[in-house]
């Protein structure tokens, strides 16, 4: 096997949407140019060397004088270093031009701008960066240190983030949070921006802060800091970005920029100047008024606070994430009509933003449950709250009091009902309530009684992953039936061995659209062994997993290097896409097949059990 993966020279192209079609020939996930070596298999970890210390810097100056009782010391007359010539005094600025500079003007001109927010001993190194090592569920450190830098780039540039399989979400944010060595080429600082770039886009925001807090920001480039100061307003850490920003020695352009500029000004202690350029700003016409005004009343926060802004939601028609977290950081309420728009993102920040309402973070919860953003149990919490708090009506009320009738009722049919209740009519197409209700769905004992609802419940119970709960479900469910499926490919081991029958069973009963359900088992199936990849063309559905294409050669050939970490990535790379019926079986079996292959056996059977059960 040859180390290297690429043609020398070979330029990396953005990458498109690889699951364009859902039936049709997929797309190339990865640029023209492309050769097709195996990857590098992972090294066995072995201990590092702790980096030697930084040498601390020492001190130039002079020493001082030694003086004899009685003798008298000289003053020093000043000099200059360097001498100056009239051309260079005709350069220094007037004094008005003096009096009209910013604090940071007059330190750059002065040289007085620090260079770093940590002393030059205390640096840390950017060998390896991550939030979570191989001890904490982390990726092993050295995955993708002997891969391809182009490749690994592709990979997180081409990955939108927005990824049909919840668990397919957990499984991407955990590889992108891992403390990882950075691939053989790339600069260190830009493999941490490429992560935090896709964890934002992702929804991630709070594991992106984390990231980019991983490095020091006198090392930021510019991709860096953009992630950065995308992951600290996603977060609504509007402060926490002010190191990057006074840190800075970037000319970068744009309204926001300028505005955090005079915000982290103001709590610098300059919120007299910050106030005035903020001001400037919107007289200007730079800023949209809006903008403008929420971040005035942030900057008023770091001072006195004598000066009352008033915020105005007239004519604005979008909020923006700018706006988003300026207004949830004041308690600024935004209007009723502006909050119905939010855009899906928005949506799915709400339910992880302290500071709003619980009904408000409840409208955005089910979506980031469904997207893998929230557990089931940090669910669980939110509703769990609603309940204590009791006051009034309303769905989420109505919600939470069902939910607590499904974990205490004594009777097993009306704890069934109440989980009915929950679920509602979407059954699949709205997967949040399923999510919420995982651990009181291990709580119905199996029985015939139920198997109408065997599929839901089983459902349920693997959005959190309990697999061991719905695999007590196979003795009640009937053979060829949905529930039937969806543990044919759940149950772990050997046990979970399928017959020909029971698929054609299963395929009799699929009433999917293009039996969808039905090409996705069958890929789901052979990925993890279960029935052979050339059976599924018996089944007359037009399957072809033997079919190849680069992203199929990438991640198999990752699969056989044992690379978790590009696996999951390439994985994350072949899963993008709005919903189930973007996924094709042939990528689903390379996902499937590839995440088996190299250890992950819990997560492959997760993500073909959600296929079965969403598609």
């Amino acid at each position: 096997m040859t180390r290297g993966w690429l043609a020398g020279g070979v330029a990396v192209m953005a990458l498109g949407s690889t699951l364009a079609l859902a039936q049709g020939q997929p797309t190339d996930l990865l640029p023209p140019g492309f050769d097709t070596p195996a990857p590098t298999p992972t090294p066995a970890p072995t201990p590092a060397p702790a980096p030697a210390p930084a040498p601390r810097p020492t001190a130039t100056s002079a020493p001082a004088p030694v003086t004899q009782p009685g003798e008298v010391v000289q003053p020093i007359p000043f000099a200059p270093a360097e001498s100056s010539s009239a051309a260079d005094l005709d350069d220094l600025p007037t004094l008005r031009e003096l009096e009209n500079m910013s604090t940071d003007e007059l330190d750059e001109l002065l040289g007085l701008k620090p260079r770093f927010d940590i002393p030059p001993a205390a640096r840390r190194s950017t060998e390896r960066v991550g939030i979570i090592g191989p001890q904490e569920g982390g990726m092993p450190v050295g995955s993708l240190a002997n891969q391809p830098a182009a490749l690994v780039r592709a990979a997180l540039a081409g990955t939108d983030g927005r990824l049909v399989s919840r668990w397919g979400h957990i499984l991407l944010r955990r590889a992108l949070a891992s403390r990882l060595a950075t691939p053989a080429g790339m600069n260190p600082v830009e493999f941490a921006a490429l992560r935090a770039a896709l964890l934002n886009r992702m929804g991630e925001h709070t594991a992106a802060r984390t990231l980019v807090q991983d490095v020091d920001t006198a090392d930021y480039t510019a991709s860096l800091t953009s992630a950065a100061l995308d992951a600290y307003i996603g977060s609504t850490d509007i402060v926490g970005a002010c190191p990057a920003v006074r840190l800075s020695r970037e000319d970068r352009e744009g309204g926001e920029w300028r505005m955090l500029q005079a915000i982290c000004n103001a709590y610098a202690g300059e919120e007299t100047r910050a106030g005035n350029d903020l001001r400037r700003l919107m007289n200007s016409g730079a800023v949209p008024r809006i903008d403008s005004l929420l971040a005035q009343r942030f900057a008023g926060a770091a001072g006195a606070g004598r000066r009352a802004v008033n915020i105005e939601w007239n004519d604005v028609e979008e909020v923006t994430p700018w706006r988003f977290a300026l207004a949830n950081a004041l308690g600024v309420e935004i209007p009723d009509e502006l909050a119905g728009s939010l855009s899906p993102a928005l949506q799915r920040q709400t339910a992880t933003a302290p500071m709003l309402p619980l009904a408000q973070r409840i409208d955005g919860a089910g979506m980031a449950a469904e997207a893998g953003i929230l557990s089931s149990e940090a669910m669980i919490d939110l509703y769990s709250q609603i309940y204590a708090l009791d006051d009034g009506e309303g769905v989420a009320r109505t919600t939470a009091i069902q939910l607590r009738n499904a974990y205490v009722d004594s009777d097993p049919a009306a704890r069934l009902a109440a989980l009915r209740a929950i679920w509602g009519d979407a059954r699949g197409e709205d997967f949040g309530p399923f999510v919420l209700t995982a651990y009181a769905a291990a709580r119905m004992l199996p029985d015939e009684a139920f198997a109408e609802d065997a599929a839901a419940l089983i459902t349920s119970m693997l959005a959190a992953g309990l697999d061991r709960d719905a695999q007590r479900w196979g003795p009640v469910v009937d053979d060829g039936s949905l529930a039937w499926g969806i543990l044919a490919v759940a149950m772990p081991g050997a046990s979970a061995s399928v017959s020909g029958g029971d698929l054609s069973s299963f395929l009799g009963n699929d009433t999917s659209a293009g039996q969808h359900k039905s090409r996705l088992l069958l890929a789901g199936l052979a990925g993890l062994g279960r029935i052979d990849p050339s059976d599924a063309r018996s089944y007359d559905l037009g399957i072809n997993l033997e079919r190849r294409s680069v992203w199929t050669n990438r991640i198999s050939q990752a699969a056989q290097a044992d690379n978790q970490a590009l696996v999951a990535l390439l994985a994350g790379l072949g899963m993008q896409g709005d919903g189930w019926e973007r996924m094709t079986a042939l990528h689903l079996y390379h996902i499937v097949r590839a995440l088996d292959a190299v250890g992950m056996n819990s997560e492959a059977r997760m993500i073909a059990a959600e296929a079965v059960s969403r598609a």
